[in-house]
């Protein structure tokens, strides 16, 4: 869910599915496609944005993450021509690789269901949340009630393993009882960070690369999870549920306890990696979430609806690290999401709605970044 959708917000494809549910995708206006290529996949005011190229082509697909060499990604996805219909974690090269035509390979065992992968340093090995140990088959969904709010399942079976570039499980880092999801790795290639209930709440942890040393780094009352670390390891920035009055912190424990989330409000929050110096980032009201910092390490992009003109419309945005100075970096009419930089920071992956012909396709899209 990084937004499990444990976010990826945990970062999964539910919460697209859900944004998408009432929403039937509008044709991109001529005047906002790319005048000079002609292209759909790209917005006239994405100046950022530049050589983009769409991944995938059907179903949806989230929380796309680049190897430490930068020449694969680890990406989940619901493809039923690939699946069984449970989100399975997937890999596959940026280049020379066409997913209309050859299935990427298969991480995750095809049981249960899985969020939130990452390379392993050695870009031998992924690190990926699975429930796979709890029941073979789909766990089952919280339903949709009409004029309620949207829900996360916060799945307790879910555990994480590192499984081999074939697909075979090599270890399993976690077994604690509840939730553990939204692990990714630190840039220097020692630490993990990762979500946990197994304190009574949705808290960051990180543990050493080999899954010891496990430490509670968060403790505040709500939701902390889809972190990653500054581009020096030193860092952590998050998104964050953080109830404040007698009936936001009641709705709060009453959907935890039955497993549940409400990621209608959130904020994105930085700490050091022991979870001292813990500052509130943005302050925009609605879903802000699925942050990554920038390769300077002075900026963060995330996806927000704040400025939207409809509650399921997500842009990716860019802020200093102070909370100043805010950019607008892409366009589309419903969905943008899940935005990191390859480790050399000359490329840019995310999620998005565009192109998909009025379905309710999510798919992957990578360009190259221009400052």
């Amino acid at each position: 869910m990084r937004i499990f959708w444990s976010g990826t917000l945990f970062i999964s494809a539910l919460f697209i599915s859900m944004l998408l549910f009432s929403f039937s995708n509008k044709t991109i206006a001529t005047e906002e496609k790319s005048s000079s290529t002609g292209d759909s996949i790209l917005y006239s005011s994405e100046v950022h944005f530049k050589n983009v190229r769409q991944l995938t082509f059907a179903a949806d697909n989230a929380e796309a993450y680049f190897s430490f060499d930068g020449k694969k990604i680890t990406f989940q996805s619901n493809n039923k021509a690939w699946t069984m219909g449970c989100d399975q974690i997937f890999t596959m090269p940026i280049n020379k690789f066409d997913a209309r035509q050859k299935m990427p390979q298969m991480i995750s065992t095809s049981e249960g269901r899985t969020t939130c992968s990452y390379f392993m340093p050695d870009n031998k090995h992924i690190l990926f949340a699975s429930t796979h140990l709890g029941n073979k088959a789909c766990p089952t969904e919280a339903p949709r009630v009409k004029g309620g709010p949207y829900l996360w399942n916060v799945y307790d079976t879910y555990d994480i393993f590192v499984s081999d570039l074939k697909g075979n499980i090599v270890k399993q880092l976690t077994n604690s009882a509840g939730y553990d999801a939204e692990a990714t790795i630190s840039p220097k290639g020692d630490k993990i960070v990762f979500t946990s209930t197994r304190s009574g709440d949705l808290e960051l942890w990180t543990m050493n690369i080999d899954g010891s040393n496990q430490k509670q780094i968060t403790s505040g009352l709500g939701y902390d999870g889809g972190a990653f670390f500054s581009p020096d390891g030193q860092k952590l920035v998050f998104r964050s549920s953080r109830p404040t009055t007698p009936e936001d912190i009641k709705e709060y424990k009453d959907y935890l306890a039955k497993g549940l989330v409400a990621p209608v409000r959130m904020e994105i929050y930085t700490c050091n990696v022991d979870g001292s110096d813990l500052k509130q980032i943005t302050h925009l009201g609605s879903a802000n979430w699925a942050p990554f910092y920038h390769p300077s390490g002075n900026k963060i992009i995330f996806s927000s609806n704040h400025a939207g003109t409809h509650g399921f419309q997500f842009n990716l945005y860019m802020i200093n690290i102070d909370g100043t100075g805010i950019e607008k970096i892409s366009a589309d009419k419903a969905f943008d999401a899940f935005p990191m930089f390859s480790p050399d920071g000359k490329k840019i992956i995310f999620s998005s709605n565009r192109n998909n012909k009025g379905t309710r396709d999510t798919n992957l899209f990578i360009a190259d970044w221009v400052e």
